[in-house]
C-alpha cells in the first residue's frame, strides 16, 4: 500500500481526483492512503440535510458522494484518504470501518488518550466527544473517502453545523489532551503505520 502525502490542498480538486483515479485504476493498481490536509470547507453527504448547516459564513459548502451528513475539514486536521480496491480485497465495509477506528485508537493511544468507537454513531470518541470522523463511498469495486483526526485546529466552525447530523456534539482534538500538541506529520506517520497493518 503507497503512502501519499499531498500536503494542504483546495478539497474540491482532490474530491475530482479521487474519483479519477478509480475511474482509472485496474486490478494491478497499488492501493493508496492519501494524507492531506484542507482549507476550511464543509462537505455534505449523500443523506445531508441542509436544516444541519445552522450558520451560513465564507467557508464554502461542497456536495460529495460519500455516506454521511455534513462535517468540516480546516488546517490542523489529519486527512487520510483510503483508495482500497474493495473486489481484490474481497472485504466486507464493516472490516474496512472497523480498519479505520482501530487505527485511529491505536494512534490515540499512543499519546496516552484513551479513545473507542461508538456502535451507534459512526466515528472515534473520547468520551462522548468526537475525534475523528468517518466517511466512506464505494463505487465501481474501490473504496474511496477516509477518515479525519482532529489534531491541532479551530474547532469553532462545529459549532456552525450539526456534526454528521447530530445537533450538540461537542467536538475535540489531540491538543485537548497533549501539550505541546504533535504536529500532523508526526501524527500522520504513526496513523498510516496502524493502517497498513490493519487494511489487509
Amino acid at each position: 500500500m503507497k503512502i501519499v502525502h499531498k500536503g494542504l490542498v483546495d478539497y474540491l480538486p482532490t474530491f475530482e481526483a479521487m474519483k479519477a483515479f478509480n475511474a482509472s485504476r485496474d486490478e494491478n493498481t497499488e492501493d493508496e492512503l492519501w494524507v492531506v490536509e484542507h482549507p476550511p470547507v464543509f462537505t455534505q453527504g449523500l443523506a445531508g440535510k441542509p436544516e444541519h448547516l445552522l450558520i451560513r459564513d465564507d467557508i464554502p459548502v461542497v456536495q460529495i458522494d460519500r455516506g454521511g451528513q455534513i462535517t468540516y475539514h480546516g488546517p490542523g486536521q489529519l486527512v487520510v484518504y483510503t483508495m482500497i480496491n474493495f473486489k481484490r480485497r474481497k472485504t466486507s465495509v464493516r472490516h474496512i470501518v472497523s480498519a479505520l477506528e482501530n487505527s485511529i485508537i491505536a494512534t490515540l493511544a499512543e499519546y496516552g488518550i484513551e479513545a473507542a468507537a461508538d456502535p451507534k454513531r459512526p466515528g472515534v470518541y473520547v468520551g462522548e466527544r468526537k475525534i475523528a470522523s468517518l466517511g466512506l463511498r464505494i463505487k465501481d469495486g474501490s473504496v474511496y473517502h477516509g477518515l479525519a483526526l482532529n489534531v491541532n485546529m479551530d474547532l469553532s466552525p462545529f459549532t456552525h453545523i450539526n456534526p454528521c447530523g447530530y445537533a450538540g456534539m461537542e467536538m475535540t482534538q489531540i491538543a485537548d489532551y497533549v501539550s505541546p500538541a504533535p504536529g500532523l506529520t508526526e501524527v500522520s506517520d504513526k496513523l498510516t503505520k496502524h493502517l497498513q497493518k490493519e487494511l489487509v
